[in-house]
């Protein structure tokens, strides 16, 4: 009889993992997973800190331009997203390994990058800017060939000062994200810092009273923001690109950014 009822809960803890299994995501060949209505969910790492792209609102939720244009896609397209605020350099390194199947975290499109990533068509134009504090004497890019420079971390910032100055020079200062970086500045511990316009316009829009100034140069050429996924993902690259192009002709992408996309 014991025997009897030790095959019977074994039979039934069998059935009961098959059903949940049944319930739980699975992994696909091109990234994602799909939920419980079907639908791909696809985790999307991203750096919380590039206001006005992705920031933390008042509850610990990810929300921005790019979350917004991103969730604008997935809806279109018929797939979910589910972001993770990882860090900067933990994007790049979680979306080549498969950890992370997007990076969305205002990633400028560059022939570095494209060796080892792909990239959706461009979906925001951005460029460098300067920003000194208020009483400085800088006033271009060449003035910073033998000044402290702050930037963030292996970002384009980062690859302009290192063209400036040279890629071991001691004055080029990197952090995890751009606003600690205009606080080294703040701070006197560098002359100047390097950053995206929308970036650091959406930080003095949140800092009224720190007087900083900022400085444009010609030297500094337009860069383009993409979606990122890991290199040879053409199904996934094809639903972005897609979905991108709805979110364009439909006006949901000027309803966002208040701009067109051309």
């Amino acid at each position: 009889m014991k025997r009897s009822l030790s095959v019977l809960l074994v039979v039934l803890a069998a059935f009961v993992l098959v059903l949940a299994g049944c319930g739980a995501k699975e992994k696909t060949s091109s990234g994602g997973e799909s939920s419980g209505d079907g639908k791909k969910v696809y985790k999307v790492g991203t750096e919380a800190t590039f206001a006005p792209f992705e920031s933390l609102d008042d509850k610990g939720n990810i929300v921005g331009l790019d979350f917004d244009i991103l969730q604008a896609i997935a809806d279109e397209m018929g797939f979910e997203v589910e972001w993770q605020n990882i860090g900067w350099e933990p994007v790049f390194q979680t979306v080549k390994n498969g950890e992370t199947d997007i990076g969305a975290a205002g990633i400028s499109i560059n022939d570095k990058r494209k060796e080892t990533f792909d990239f959706t068509e461009p979906y925001y134009e951005s460029q460098l800017l300067i920003v000194v504090k208020e009483d400085s004497k800088i006033k271009s890019l060449a003035d910073l060939k033998d000044k402290k420079i702050s930037v963030q971390i292996n970002a384009t910032g980062h690859e302009a000062a290192k063209k400036l100055q040279g890629d071991s020079s001691p004055n080029i200062m990197a952090f995890e994200n751009q606003p600690v970086a205009i606080k080294e500045m703040l701070n006197g511990n560098v002359d100047a810092t390097i950053g995206d316009n929308a970036v650091v316009y959406e930080y003095i829009k949140a800092h009224p009273t720190e007087k900083l100034k900022v400085i444009e140069d010609d030297a500094f050429e337009k860069e383009y923001y993409g979606f990122m996924v890991q290199k040879g993902n053409t199904e996934l690259l094809n639903k972005l690109n897609e979905g991108l192009k709805k979110i364009k002709e439909n006006g949901k992408y000027k309803e966002i950014t208040g701009k067109d996309l051309k």
